[in-house]
This record gives C-alpha cells, structure tokens and sequence, in this order.
C-alpha cells in the first residue's frame, strides 16, 4: 500500500495486536477480519527506549500477509536493526525521532524498499523537528499519549499538535497518523481531527467481542468525513491528485 493509497481510504484503523489474546492470536486475527479490519498494528519494545520488552520479527512474519503490517519501533538505534522487520513483511516501519541521532540516516537507508517510513513523536517533543525530514517522509505518527503501557488516557494537547501536523505536511503525500488513548467513545472526534491512520488496540481487544469492538470503531471512524482541503487554505495535506 502507498502513501497514496491510504490517504484515499483515509480514515482508516490499525488495530495493535499486543492486547489480543498471543496464545490465540490466530482467533484473534479471524476476528478483526471479520469486521473488516485489514491493517494491524505491531508495537516493537526493546526495554531501553521503552520500560517494556515486547515482541521481534518473528511475530511481524507470523502474520497473514492479507493485512498490512503497521510496525511501530520503540527501541534505541534502530538504524541496523530496521532490516529484520523489512524481511519479515512490513509495510509500514515507523520510528521515533527521539531514538536516534541520525534519524535521516535511518529513512534513507529504508528508501527503495517498498516499506512506507514513519516518523514517530512522543509527546513532549516538538513537531517542527520533523520539518528537515519530510523529503523522506511517508507517514508522521503523533503520539497521544507517553509511550511504554497501555490504557493511558489521549492527551488534550494531541489536538494542537495535529493541527501543527498537518500544516507541516500540507501539499505532501505523507499519511499523518495518531497513536494512543483511542477508545470506542472518542474515536469519531479523533477521526474529525484529520487524520489519515488512527492506531488502538485495547479498545478492541477486551477479551470479550473483538470483532463487535472493531466494527465499532470503523464505524465511528468511517462516520466521520475524511479531511478535506477543498477550497481551502485551512492546513490539510492531501494532494489534489
């Protein structure tokens, strides 16, 4: 999937696989594809960047290759350890900026791959840094929430700072994205926001009806109207093309 191609879609759900149930995770697969859910979300973890250690390639290449694989990397220096996760079928690769000293070293060695890049902010990071970046830039995640454990609440601060976001952006190609405290109750006001990707996880995945939460949230993402920049000036980022 292009840049492109989920800007059209937009808004579209990633859901992360970490609150499913591992041990059925197959089951739970089933489950957001019955609801029509064709994206899911891989939050990597390796204990320096993050408190938590999380999952690595294999789970990424465990996946059914029906859905696109959002890979979110939260871990230290990732410029020589993005290659497994390539390998493993990701379509998407996104990092932190704050992970790395040579951030642009990072996209650049993922040009060419196929993968769509991603840039990550954590919520005290200012979203200008990314501004030097953006020539290598297919996707902007903008955390809502600090990242390391789930079950936090969205940040009111996500809003300025998707605004900021989008202006940023405006005129690219680049998938801007949100990360963090979505729930079946905000999730239409997110969407409302102008955003392109909106990742959850344990809003779905309750250990009761994965499938009905799901259908649930594309619902009240897809309720709402993809952002538009039509007559204009107000600091969208979709392309007239």
């Amino acid at each position: 999937m292009t840049a492109g191609e989920l800007i059209a879609r937009a808004p579209c759900l990633s859901v992360g696989i970490l609150t499913a149930d591992l041990l059925r995770l197959g089951e739970e697969l089933e489950a957001l594809d019955a609801a029509g859910v064709d994206i899911v979300h891989v939050d990597v973890m390796d204990g320096v960047f993050c408190p938590l250690t999380t999952v690595g390639p294999p789970i990424v290449k465990a996946l059914p290759d029906r859905f696109v694989i959002d890979v979110h990397l939260m871990i230290d220096e990732p410029l020589e350890k993005v290659w497994p996760y390539v390998d493993a079928g990701a379509g998407i690769i996104t990092f932190h900026v704050e992970s790395t000293r040579h951030p642009h070293r990072v996209l650049q060695s993922l040009a060419g791959t196929g993968v769509l890049r991603g840039i990550a902010l954590n919520p005290g990071t200012p979203v200008s840094v990314v501004h030097p970046l953006l020539d290598e830039l297919e996707l902007l995640l903008v955390l809502a929430v600090n990242p390391g454990w789930s079950g936090q609440a969205f940040l009111p601060s996500t809003e300025r700072r998707l605004a900021e976001a989008r202006a940023l952006i405006a005129g690219r190609e680049i998938v801007l994205a949100v990360d963090g405290g979505i729930t079946k109750a905000n999730a239409e006001h997110v969407a409302s926001l102008g955003v392109d990707l909106i990742v959850t996880g344990s809003a779905v995945f309750d250990g009761i009806a994965p499938s009905d939460n799901a259908r649930a949230l594309l619902e009240a993402v897809r309720g709402t109207p993809a952002f538009s920049t039509t007559g204009g000036g107000d600091g969208g980022h979709r392309s007239d093309g």
